[in-house]
C-alpha cells in the first residue's frame, strides 16, 4: 500500500476520494495515478 494525495476527485471502490486528500492505495493503482498526474506519492517522514 502507498499513501497519496489527490490531484482530482475520484471513485474508488465504491469510496469518493477527494482532490486534495491522503489516501492509502494499493501499489498497482497508486503508480498508474501518479504517472497519470491524478495523484502525488506521499513520502514518509
Amino acid at each position: 500500500m502507498i499513501k497519496v494525495k489527490m490531484n482530482v476527485q475520484t471513485a474508488y471502490h465504491g469510496e469518493l476520494l477527494r482532490a486534495g486528500k491522503v489516501y492509502e492505495i494499493d501499489e498497482t493503482t497508486a503508480k498508474r495515478w501518479i504517472a497519470s498526474k491524478l495523484a502525488e506519492e506521499v513520502k514518509n517522514d
